[in-house]
């Protein structure tokens, strides 16, 4: 079952949202990100409420504040056990308390307790937090929202329009944005002014300058690169990839959107390159007992396996995959490259990224997260740990 976003109780039962605002700032290749939602107990009880807000992986939460009635409280940042005893105290002698705190299954979701929300009363949480912005392969940024902040939208910034979504969105899906800039290898710098406020010296009273760097490779290079390689692509075929991809009319299955990726990949390789197919849910196995040189012949038949592929495995285990391919040795002068399709609902994330850091020297590892309940984080840091390939061991 796919967690529910926003303010929740206890129970996983969305609390009614009023209203949201949200402004975006980019400079370079940074977004700056400050929402504001509304949210309001329509029961006639009192409701145990939790913030649930899923972040990028890369992103940096700057400042929080929740009110309830009257009653507003600003986020300070302080050790994680300490402040849980004081806000379970709070709690515990009627005072309201708020708690936000990255989530110890996935480092992309960040939860607040927010305690009891009584009867008609309204909660009011503001979060702003930055992130990089990923490159895209047509090198435009891409920006994106989560569905928990669609509804309303205003970019912020000089000679800018007003950002709309077409009629009939029904909100349910993240929104994703592409920033196209003119000259985009050109190296550029932006300055940010040290704090008046601020002590001589401290981080804040120096000033800060962000440099981007985004280097174009020839052609010839880039095809070379990619013309000798390993590719393993390592799908998830567990029972949850059996759901829809959203929740709107007509919607595809998982399981047949991560076929569809993975028969594009297939047909895209080049000449000469090395290839398998691994598919993984309580159990896993290989289309070839190793990888195959990619030809007409391979290539068909791996699309006839992949064809075939049901989400019918049971549940997502997919450390040992990943520990027997990192055991295998590489193939000589074939830079082995994961390419991991799943849709994140698993339960020892900071133990697979882990592993996968642990090789980041010797493979490379890119994710496609399949459905809303995709874990970023797991995406995002498997391929922040890339390098320049496998070396034979």
């Amino acid at each position: 079952m796919v967690n529910c976003c926003g303010l929740v109780t206890v129970k996983n039962k969305p609390v009614p949202l009023k209203s949201i605002a949200v402004e975006v700032s980019v400079q370079g290749h940074v977004a700056t990100v400050s929402s504001t939602l509304q949210y309001e107990n329509q029961e006639e009880s009192p409701l145990e409420a939790i913030f649930v807000f899923p972040l990028p992986g890369e992103a940096a939460v700057c400042r929080f504040s929740a009110k309830i009635g009257q009653t507003e409280v600003v986020a300070e940042v302080q050790e994680k056990q300490k402040v849980r005893e004081q806000c379970d105290d709070l709690l515990s002698s009627g005072q309201q308390a708020f708690l936000l705190e990255e989530s110890d299954e996935s480092p992309d979701v960040f939860k607040l307790s927010v305690g009891s929300l009584p009867p008609g009363e309204k909660a009011s949480v503001s979060l702003d937090y930055v992130t990089e912005l990923a490159v895209q392969a047509d090198d435009g940024l891409r920006l994106c929202l989560p569905a928990v902040l669609n509804p309303c939208y205003q970019p912020q910034g000089k000679n800018t329009d007003p950002v709309s979504v077409a009629a009939g969105h029904q909100f349910d899906r993240d929104v994703e944005l592409l920033l196209y800039y003119q000259d985009t290898h050109q190296p550029t710098a932006i300055v940010e002014a040290a704090q008046t406020s601020a002590k001589p010296g401290s981080l804040m009273g120096n000033p800060v300058v962000m440099l981007s760097l985004y280097p174009e490779f020839p052609n010839d290079v880039m095809s070379l690169m990619t013309s000798h390689a390993e590719f393993l692509f390592i799908m998830d075929r567990s029972g949850s990839m059996s759901c829809p991809m959203h929740n709107g009319p007509g919607a595809q299955d998982r399981i047949g959107s991560a076929r569809d990726t993975l028969l594009l990949l297939l047909k895209s390789l080049p000449m000469g390159c090395y290839f398998n197919i691994i598919s993984f849910g309580n159990i896993y196995k290989s289309f070839f007992p190793k990888s195959v040189e990619y030809s007409q012949k391979t290539m068909d038949e791996a699309l006839e396996k992949v064809k075939a592929m049901r989400a019918d495995l049971g549940g997502t285990e997919i450390l040992q995959p990943l520990k027997d391919i990192y055991s295998q040795p590489c193939l000589p002068d074939q830079p082995r490259q994961l390419f991991l399709f799943t849709d994140g609902e698993v339960g020892n994330t900071k133990e697979v990224l882990d592993l996968v850091k642990a090789n980041a020297g010797s493979h490379r590892c890119f994710s496609f997260g399949i459905g809303e309940g995709a874990s970023r984080a797991e995406g995002t840091h498997s391929l922040s740990q890339d390098r320049t390939g496998c070396s034979p061991k």
